[in-house]
């Protein structure tokens, strides 16, 4: 990590970004953090922690992009335009899987990010993180909100009533 006495002066560059992400992933201190820790452009760190209906919220859509084929993630690092941000859940094809691997963090979103909304969320954090996963390559942005039972789904072109993705959705709230 940085030494504390560094002064930042402009917003650090992506590779500088993916250098400190990597070195968080790294340190036994970050190990046992609980919830998920993004970075801004400045390299600070942006800690937000998770309650365990979000966290189930998480694993019932990977095991449900699971069955699509290809890879589903919890909490996959993305490289964007305004930082590193950790997407709740996401898919990525076998192409995008045999070019990205599981590079960290990746530096093109995969096709799918979903945020699982918490009630602390405001509505222009959630724009943001919309439109810097589809500036990163996101084919789609779901966002899915727990606490009203329902989802909205985002393409380059706008909202829209329904993913282009077949993932059956019901049960998810159960």
């Amino acid at each position: 990590m940085a030494d504390i006495q560094e002064v930042i002066e402009a917003p650090l560059s992506g590779e500088e970004l993916g250098m400190r992400y990597r070195a968080l992933c790294e340190d036994p201190c970050y190990a046992k953090v609980p919830g998920k820790i993004e970075l801004d452009l400045w390299g600070r760190m942006v800690m937000t922690p998770a309650s365990n209906y979000h966290s189930a919220i998480q694993t019932r859509l990977t095991a449900k992009l699971a069955a699509v084929g290809g890879q589903a993630f919890v909490e996959a690092s993305v490289l964007t335009t305004v930082g590193v941000l950790v997407v709740d859940a996401a898919w990525a094809s076998a192409a995008f899987m045999s070019l990205h691997g599981f590079e960290t963090p990746y530096t093109r979103a995969p096709q799918l990010c979903i945020e699982v909304v918490s009630p602390s969320n405001s509505r222009k954090e959630l724009n943001e993180k919309i439109a810097a996963y589809l500036e990163a390559g996101a084919e789609e942005v779901w966002l899915v909100y727990p606490q009203s039972k329902r989802c909205e789904f985002y393409a380059q072109q706008g909202q829209m009533p329904r993913s282009a993705y077949v993932v059956e959705l019901g049960e998810l709230f159960d």
